[in-house]
């Protein structure tokens, strides 16, 4: 699924993703294991609400590396264009 961020639209990071899930625009969220729960709590009850897919099976390096940025990622999600 990771391969999909390298291929498809997507947005990077807590407040991008925010963005996307408020403006209806995320079509399925990737969240880390290893974030801070912190930073994903808020985003898991923000995609219960609007009913969009989670992904929760990667660590922030892998899905750094899968969107194409030389950092860990917490949060990401495809979107629509």
């Amino acid at each position: 699924m990771l391969t999909e961020l390298s291929t498809q639209c997507k947005v990077t990071g807590a407040k991008q993703v925010k963005r996307a899930l408020e403006a209806g625009r995320a079509l399925r969220v990737f969240l880390a294991q290893d974030a801070d729960p912190r930073i994903t709590e808020s985003i898991e009850a923000l995609c219960g609400e609007k009913g969009v897919e989670m992904v929760r099976e990667c660590s922030m390096e892998a899905l750094g590396k899968a969107c194409g940025i030389s950092v860990g990622a917490a949060v990401a999600a495809l979107v629509r264009e």
